[in-house]
């Protein structure tokens, strides 16, 4: 196993949470593999910036999901974080049931909780020869949506509710070589959320703390979790504390 700097990889990192994320686990000293599905320019060039690494995958592909994390290994030789932050977000007003097709749940089950499964499996192996200390850690980033009653769709939300469940089998059944844990968001203001003003009204006005997510506010909880040596099984919401409303 290559002895130099600690490796993670992060889904979805190109831009958003994964982007900032990335930053700070590079800043930490941390070897980072940026991925993508298709925004190859922006995850170069990503990657260049923080001395790491880039691959494209398309995750709803089970072969190229777990391909992701051998090249990850071909590459620096072990893995010690996984990320899985790469999601997919599909409004549909919960009242309209006929629009949340099956085609649309299995869309959004197989990149919101199957590429994870993927990935953590074909991870595991190399996440519990991790030295670092506290082993190997997995974080999920999951959403506010999979804790209460709320999102931009109920397949969505119940692909994130589903996901927070498996961190917590995961954690049970990986410890105590690998951590797992997960980070459930609410709003962030990201380039997907730009044209949600219902949602960003909602948490201006009754939030406490009176505003959505920045990224780095995700990315520097992320953080933490990763350089906690016992933190495991453990879903953190992150909604401002608008579930106290």
């Amino acid at each position: 196993m290559n002895a130099g700097r600690p490796v993670a990889l992060v889904t979805g990192s190109s831009s958003g949470i994964g982007e900032a994320t990335a930053r700070r686990l590079a800043a930490d000293g941390i070897a980072v593999v940026v991925h993508s599905r298709s925004s190859r320019e922006a995850g170069l060039r990503l990657a260049e910036q923080l001395h790491g690494s880039y691959l494209q995958a398309d995750l709803a592909d089970e072969d190229a999901a777990t391909q992701l994390v051998e090249r990850t290994l071909s590459a620096h030789g072990r893995l010690d974080v996984l990320v899985n932050n790469a999601g997919l977000s599909w409004p549909i007003p919960h009242v309209d049931l006929a629009a949340a097709t099956p085609a649309i749940w299995r869309q959004l089950l197989e990149v919101n909780l199957i590429a994870p499964w993927v990935l953590c499996t074909a991870a595991a192996p190399a996440l519990r020869e991790s030295p670092r200390a506290g082993g190997g850690c997995i974080v999920n980033i999951t959403s506010h949506a999979g804790v209460r009653p709320k999102g931009s769709s109920i397949p969505y939300a119940a692909s994130k509710a589903a996901l927070n469940h498996v961190t917590k089998l995961l954690a049970a059944a990986l410890g105590p070589k690998v951590r797992v844990n997960a980070v459930a968001p609410g709003l962030v203001e990201t380039a997907m959320t730009e044209g949600w003003t219902d949602a960003r009204t909602l948490w201006r006005e009754a939030s406490p703390m009176r505003r959505a997510a920045q990224p780095d506010d995700v990315a520097q909880l992320v953080t933490s979790i990763v350089d906690s040596g016992y933190l495991t099984g453990e879903v953190v919401l992150l909604d401002g504390g608008l579930n106290l409303r």
